[in-house]
C-alpha cells in the first residue's frame, strides 16, 4: 500500500511539474493576429523607412506564421493613408504598422474608429499625434528615437576618421532633425577634444524642405567645391540627393540618415557613404510585435509614446540608435572596436549627449550657421 501511494505521489508531482512547464511556455494563438503595414510616401524598396519597416514586419511574420501584407497609398496625403488603413482593417488585419511622422493625422482619424485594432507607429511624436486628437488611446503605441545619440556617433566617427571640414544639411528644423544636428556637432566636438585634432569646423544649414533640388545642389557645390567641405551629414527625407550630386563632382563623402543609406547614396559614387545615423526600425518592429503577439504584453505599451535609445553597451546592433557596423568606412582612426567602446561609454553614462532643441555651443571646433537655403 505504501509503495502504491509513493508511486501515485510521484506521478502527481510529475503532472504538476509538467503543467507548470506548460504554463511557462504556453503556445500563443498567432492565428488571432494579422499584421498590415501601410507605407508612407515612397515604397518598400526606398532603402529608408518603408523598406526597413516592411522587412522587419515580414521577417517576424514569416518566422511566426502570421498573416502579413502591406498597403501602399496611391498618393502622399492623409485621406489616402486613412483609406489604406480602412482597407487593411476591412481585409481582416488587426495590427497596423505605420512608419513616419506623416501618419499623425491619419492615426488620429482611425485609432478611435477601430478600438479593437492595434496600431504601432514609428517616429510619430506625442506632439504630432496630439495636434490632431485629444489623447493617445490604449490601442496605439508610438516609438520615437534619441536621434541625438546616433547623430553624435556619426559626428565622432567623421572626425576620428580624419575629416576636419564637415557640413550639416538639415531638411526642415523639426525636432528630430534638430536633435540629429545637435548630436552631430557634439560628437565631432568631443572627437576633436579627445583626439587632439585642431582646425575642425562645421558648416550648418537647413534646406527648409525634405527633398533635394537644383538650388540646394548648387548650395552644396559651394560647400564641397568652393569651401572644401569633405563630408556632409544630409538629414531630412530626400534632401540627401543634392549632397550626393555635389559630392560626386569632387569625390566628397556623405553621411546618411534614419537607415543605412549606403546602397542608394553610393549610386552617385562608389564608397561615397561614410556612415549613416540610423534608427533601429527593424529592432523596434520585432520588439513590439513580439510583446504584442507572442508575450501578450500590450498593456505595457498601449497608450504610450516612448523614446527608444541604447539598450546595450556591447551588442551595438541591438540598439535602437546606431551607425552601420558593416558598411561604415572604418579606418585606423576609428575601428569597429573603437565604435563599440564609444557606445559602451554612452550606455554607461560616461558620455552625455544633449537632446534638447537648443543649438549647442562647441568648445573644440568652429561652427558656422547659416540662414535657410529656401
Amino acid at each position: 500500500m505504501k509503495k502504491l501511494l509513493a508511486i501515485l505521489l510521484v506521478c502527481a508531482m510529475v503532472f504538476v511539474l509538467g503543467a507548470c512547464g506548460q504554463d511557462s511556455g504556453k503556445k500563443v494563438d498567432t492565428s488571432a493576429f494579422a499584421v498590415a503595414m501601410v507605407t508612407d510616401y515612397g515604397d518598400i524598396t526606398d532603402e529608408s523607412f518603408n523598406q526597413s519597416t516592411y522587412e522587419g514586419c515580414k521577417a517576424f511574420c514569416e518566422e511566426n506564421n502570421i498573416k502579413f501584407n502591406y498597403f501602399k497609398p496611391p498618393g502622399d496625403n492623409t485621406a489616402e493613408r486613412v483609406a489604406m488603413i480602412d482597407a487593411a482593417v476591412a481585409d481582416g488585419y488587426n495590427v497596423i504598422v505605420c512608419p513616419g511622422f506623416a501618419f499623425a493625422e491619419a492615426l488620429a482619424q482611425t485609432i478611435k474608429t477601430y478600438p479593437d485594432v492595434y496600431f504601432i507607429a514609428l517616429d510619430v511624436s506625442e506632439f504630432d499625434i496630439l495636434s490632431f486628437t485629444d489623447e493617445v488611446t490604449d490601442n496605439l503605441f508610438s516609438a520615437v528615437y534619441q536621434e541625438e545619440l546616433c547623430g553624435f556617433m556619426a559626428g565622432y566617427a567623421a572626425v576620428a576618421l580624419g575629416y576636419k571640414h564637415l557640413g550639416y544639411l538639415g531638411g526642415m528644423a523639426v525636432p528630430s532633425v534638430v536633435r540629429f544636428g545637435n548630436g552631430y556637432v557634439q560628437g565631432a566636438d568631443l572627437a576633436a577634444k579627445e583626439l587632439g585634432i585642431d582646425g575642425v569646423k562645421i558648416e550648418y544649414v537647413y534646406g527648409n524642405q525634405f527633398f533635394g533640388d537644383a538650388d540646394i545642389t548648387s548650395y552644396m557645390d559651394t560647400w564641397y567645391k568652393g569651401m572644401g567641405v569633405e563630408v556632409v551629414f544630409a538629414c531630412g527625407g530626400g534632401i540627401w540627393t543634392s549632397a550626393a550630386e555635389a559630392a560626386a563632382k569632387v569625390g566628397g563623402k556623405v553621411i546618411g540618415v534614419d537607415v543605412d543609406q549606403s546602397k542608394i547614396i553610393d549610386v552617385y559614387g562608389e564608397g561615397m557613404t561614410l556612415t549613416s545615423a540610423m534608427k533601429g526600425l527593424k529592432a523596434t518592429v520585432n520588439t513590439l510585435l513580439t510583446e504584442l503577439i507572442l508575450n501578450d504584453n500590450w498593456a505595457a505599451y498601449g497608450g504610450k509614446v516612448e523614446t527608444m535609445g541604447l539598450v546595450s553597451g556591447t551588442d551595438v546592433e541591438s540598439n535602437y540608435v546606431q551607425i552601420p557596423y558593416e558598411t561604415t568606412l572604418w579606418g585606423e582612426g576609428f575601428t569597429q572596436e573603437d565604435y563599440v567602446k564609444l557606445v559602451d561609454r554612452m550606455f554607461k553614462g560616461e558620455i552625455k549627449v544633449d537632446g534638447s532643441q537648443d543649438m549647442v555651443t562647441p568648445a573644440n571646433l568652429v561652427l558656422n550657421t547659416y540662414e535657410n537655403i529656401k
